[in-house]
């Protein structure tokens, strides 16, 4: 009996019946892998009518998520949407740099945000460490604190960090694995949400609630102005 009950416990087995942990699985605003694969695809081509159908189904993930949406494809979105005010031609220079300054600004605050921690780090240091153009945090300095650059400069802004966007973030998840939406909903949002967003392997900052509205009224500024312009 006691080499049986040792045998057991060398295997790992407490008993037959040994409840088994289930892996956990994401929750994802998206239906399917086959819609986020045409979101991806749709953003980043050079069709302006695709690229608006791309951006009518992130405001659908949006309204689903809300303030849980991943924050590479709100940045994402954001930017597409200057592009095609830029295209358009209803905005003057000025106001195409203020729409740019905004999305570009943004982007750098949310997503160094997530690796800020206690003690305030600069912001060049974290952008190092994320692997993104330090001018990029030049530029945002910049359009914060400085004079207005030139369009062009934002162009280019707008374009790297669009081209950082997709290899940190929407090529990595071409490999994994992504659960229709509406499966395993029982699951923690916030298991959830941590495998969904730009860098899965970092500490998950929950933002306070302060942080969550500035969030959402700049995002809700970029749609704003976007659609005044293009309807």
């Amino acid at each position: 009996l006691a080499g049986s009950v040792l045998l057991r416990l060398r295997r790992g087995i407490a008993g037959p019946e040994a409840p088994q942990l289930k892996r956990p699985r994401n929750v994802v605003p998206w239906q399917s892998k086959a819609e986020w694969d045409q979101v991806m695809v749709g953003l980043y081509c050079e069709d302006c009518q695709t690229q608006r159908d791309a951006l009518d189904r992130v405001a659908v993930w949006k309204s689903r998520f809300g303030s849980k949406m991943p924050l590479a494809v709100e940045c994402t979105a954001d930017l597409i949407r200057c592009k095609l005010l830029d295209a358009s031609g209803v905005l003057k220079s000025r106001e195409l740099i203020l729409t740019y300054g905004l999305a570009l600004v943004r982007f750098a605050n949310l997503i160094t945000e997530r690796k800020q921690k206690k003690i305030t780090i600069p912001l060049r240091h974290l952008a190092k460490e994320l692997n993104i153009p330090i001018w990029i945090v030049d530029l945002r300095h910049e359009l914060t604190h400085g004079t207005l650059p030139q369009l062009g400069t934002c162009r280019k802004g707008c374009e790297a960090v669009l081209d950082w966007l997709r290899h940190s973030y929407w090529s990595c998840q071409l490999g994994n694995n992504l659960v229709e939406e509406g499966e395993e909903e029982t699951e923690e949002s916030s298991e959830a949400d941590g495998e969904d967003e730009m860098d899965s392997s970092q500490d998950d900052l929950e933002k306070t609630p302060d942080e969550q509205k500035h969030q959402e009224l700049c995002g809700r500024c970029i749609q704003i102005c976007c659609f005044f312009f293009l309807h």
